[in-house]
Order: structure tokens, then sequence, then C-alpha cells
């Protein structure tokens, strides 16, 4: 046997020695109740009874403290709209200087107008309102267009309220099936809150496409309403 296979056998030897050496001495250190760890060191460690805190100790929650998703309660609007009468914030009443009256008809202007529509606009920066129906005056008639009664807003809200630049609308009938005077003018006027009341002065409105009308006794008004179409449905049947 030559000298590299002795080399080589003798250092394989030492190597299962050494291994050997090195397990016998991990067990002992394992028995030993000095070092490593003994029976007693395998329990798990006492945890603390009760519920775990998940804050800061000794903290309570105010009464009236806001939960997450809690939504406050929602509040009245200082100075809300009060479109019904007096009141701090109430809407005022249409003055003359507040808005615009145009006459229109759909009338064929060349057989005469006996069906007209009023549009008020709102030209002020404010909202307003107008009550009852319009006061015309046709010409020189001796009284004031009559209302239609049936066209009476809903009792208890005898007013609409115009946001600025809106309009609201009243439908007047000239005439009917008897003799007929002629009106070269017209005049509107504003109510105020009690049925027949005035409010301002007489606003000045053009005929629409003629320079006279014919009115007679027939002649009456509607309430205003925000619907042209609804006005003139009082009107166009007759």
């Amino acid at each position: 046997m030559n000298t590299a296979a002795r080399t080589s056998r003798r250092g394989w030897k030492s190597y299962v020695l050494g291994a050997a050496t090195v397990t016998a001495l991990l067990a002992s250190a394992a028995c030993s109740p000095d070092g490593g760890e003994g029976p007693d060191d395998r329990k798990p460690t006492a945890q603390p009874s009760g519920p775990s805190a998940s804050g800061t100790p000794g903290e309570t929650a105010s009464p009236g403290a806001t939960k997450p998703g809690d939504t406050p309660s929602a509040k009245p609007t200082p100075g809300a709209t009060d479109t019904g009468g007096s009141g701090d914030g109430a809407v005022a009443l249409c003055a003359p200087g507040d808005v615009s009256i145009t006459a229109s008809t759909e009338d064929e202007i060349s057989k005469g107008v006996r069906h007209i529509l009023l549009t008020l606009t709102n030209t002020s920066k404010k909202a307003c309102k107008v009550y009852h129906y319009p006061h015309v005056q046709l010409g020189d008639a001796q009284r004031l267009v009559p209302e239609i009664k049936e066209s009476a807003p809903t009792p208890g809200t005898p007013f609409e309220t115009i946001a600025p630049g809106k309009q609201t609308y009243a439908a007047l009938l000239l005439s009917g099936p008897m003799d007929e005077a002629p009106a070269k003018t017209m005049t509107v006027q504003l109510q105020d809150t009690e049925v027949g009341s005035k409010k301002g002065e007489p606003i000045k409105v053009a005929f629409p496409g003629v320079d006279t009308v014919y009115y007679n006794d027939f002649a009456k008004v509607t309430h205003w309403m925000t619907a042209s179409g609804l006005a003139l449905r009082f009107i166009m049947s007759s």
C-alpha cells in the first residue's frame, strides 16, 4: 500500500473521531442543569389574564365622542327662505321695478286678438313672489278684468315665487259673443297679500302685434302660475 493511500485513510478517521467528539459535547451540555435548556425552561411563558388593552391604560371614551362613520345631525341654514310670508329671510313681494311684463298670443293676428298670454319675468337679482292674479285694465273700462276663480292655486299658497330671470304666467280672455268695445291701452298691476289689494303702480303692457283690441263683459284672467300651457288651458276653449 502506498503512502498516498495511507494518508487518505488517516484523514478520514480523524474526521470521524472529531464529529463524534462534538456530538458528545452537545449531549453533555443538554443534560447539564447549568447550561442549555432544561425541562423547566421549555414551559410556555404565562400570559396575563383578561383582555388585552388596545389603548392607553385608564383612557375612557368621552360620552359625546363621535364614532367613525357617524354623521352629524343636519342643522337649519341661518336665514332660510320663507316663501309663505313674514319672518327673517322671507321672500319679498315683487315690486313693479323688479319685473317686466309682456303680452303674446297664439291667435291669427289678421282675425283679431282674443287670447293673450301675460309673461312676468323677474328682472331683479333676488327671488320675489306675486300674489293672486293680475289687475288688468283695458282702455277706459269701468272695471278691472275679473279673475277665473277655477284657476286659483291650492288654498294656503296664493302666490308664485319667482327666482331671478324666471317667469310666471297669466292668461287673459278678451271677449265673448256679444258687442265689443275697443281698447288701445292695457295696464297690469300686481296685488299685495290680500285679494283685491294693489302693489305699486300699474305697468303699461303693449298688445301683441296690434294697436287695438276688442273686449266685452266676457273678459277674464287667470291667476299667476308657473306653466304657460296650464294658464292658456283656462281660456283657449272660449
